[in-house]
């Protein structure tokens, strides 16, 4: 065999064995893609992810008598159990999520549970939302992320349930508070607040004049009667009001500029009050 044929089949055998090799690693299958599994702590835009206590999810739910009239968003979802869980109520529910990976799980955890119907998420940011049609509003936040929410919150339509996992408002006082007993053995606590009807301001009355001052669901003021003024006390559960002034009790709902009071004391009447303009 000459050189230059040694070196020609050298050459071929050479092609061959790199022809080879690359179809080898064509056919090497796509490495399989990983399964998100959240990690309690991992971070997230605003707090790191701990997920609610089933246990504290039941009793949120039950604080704030969540029924298929309903229509929950959770604020910050995580992996969705809130949000699946007050679907299996029969209620409207839906999560807002900044972590796409945590809504893509929230999503196949709803579908896996039949309720993905009811069980709606989105990725976004709480903050630049809107979730104003809810009637119940869950979360799990800080209280310096709640007092953020605050004001927003209570520009909600009253009577909104607000319930939130172990961080409170700040200043403004819960209406009541639970604790998950049983399994639960960390973060078991949750509040619960009713969005107020606004009423600070003066309302005019059939002979007198009603003046309110109103921090969240606490009022005090003036009530003008006649010739005679008597200090008010009293508390809103959303469009619900009750006030003492002296010896007479008033009940009554709120609607925008209008309050239908009844009043239980010496006389027992029925009334309406209308805010003056400012």
């Amino acid at each position: 065999m000459s050189l230059s044929q040694s070196l020609s089949r050298k050459l071929a055998v050479t092609c061959v064995a790199a022809a080879f090799a690359l179809n080898g690693a064509f056919a090497q299958p796509a490495p399989e893609s990983k399964t998100f599994e959240p990690q309690v702590g991992q971070e997230g835009k605003d707090v790191v992810w701990v997920p609610t206590p089933q246990a504290l999810v039941d009793r949120m739910l039950d604080m704030a008598k969540v029924t298929a009239a309903d229509y929950v968003i959770d604020l910050g979802s995580g992996d969705g159990r809130t949000v699946i869980t007050a679907a299996k109520r029969g209620a409207k529910a839906h999560g807002i999520e900044y972590n796409p990976d945590m809504v893509a799980l929230s999503k196949s955890n709803a579908a896996k549970e039949g309720v993905g119907d009811k069980a709606t998420f989105v990725q976004g940011d709480i903050f630049k939302s809107d979730f104003s049609q809810a009637n119940v509003i869950t979360l799990f936040l800080l209280t310096s992320l709640n007092a953020k929410l605050r004001p927003i919150l209570l520009d909600m339509k009253p009577g909104t349930r607000v319930v939130s996992n172990t961080f409170d408002m700040g200043d403004w006082t819960p209406d009541d508070q639970v604790q998950a007993t049983g399994e639960c053995r960390s973060y078991c606590r949750a509040f619960f607040w009713l969005v107020p009807a606004k009423v600070d301001g003066t309302w005019q009355t059939p002979d007198g004049e009603l003046t309110l001052e109103q921090k969240y669901q606490m009022v005090s003021g003036k009530l003008k009667s006649g010739s005679s003024t008597t200090d008010v006390n009293g508390k809103l559960a959303g469009d619900q009001i009750t006030f003492s002034a002296g010896d007479t009790t008033y009940t009554g709902r709120v609607s925008g500029n209008s309050m239908e009071l009844t009043s239980k004391g010496a006389t027992d009447a029925k009334f309406t009050a209308t805010k003056k303009a400012n």
